[in-house]
């Protein structure tokens, strides 16, 4: 998995914009968790952004990564939020309930079905 790393200004703060490619799954969990990890040192960053505009698939332990880091920043003050994921990648982090604790974008292909219908 490569991760394209940047500091990135928005709503006047510090975050540290990570743009991960690929599978987020069980072989490649270790190794986002291990680059946010060391960015957010180095940075001093306590907002992270996660891209995921090439990220094709994610799977429970791609999901334990991103809890750990609310666990993490949350009580700093720090936010996550989530851009551009895919359909799928967007219903798995919908049904798992992160929408709850971390701003994740709907993207333009999702189609919301309301209950009862």
């Amino acid at each position: 998995m490569e991760i394209i790393t940047k500091i990135k200004k928005y709503q006047n703060r510090d975050w540290l914009y990570l743009k991960p490619s690929g599978e987020l799954d069980m072989a490649s969990a270790d190794q986002l968790k291990k680059t946010i990890i060391e960015g957010l040192a180095k940075s001093g960053c306590r907002m992270l952004w996660l891209d995921f505009a090439l990220v094709s698939f994610i799977d429970s332990s791609g999901l334990g990564v991103l809890l750990g880091r609310y666990r993490e920043l949350a009580p700093l003050g720090g936010k996550i939020i989530i851009t551009h994921a895919n359909a799928q990648v967007y219903r798995l982090l919908f049904a798992s309930g992160l929408h709850r604790i971390m701003e994740i974008d709907r993207p333009a292909s999702f189609k919301y079905v309301k209950e009862g219908m």
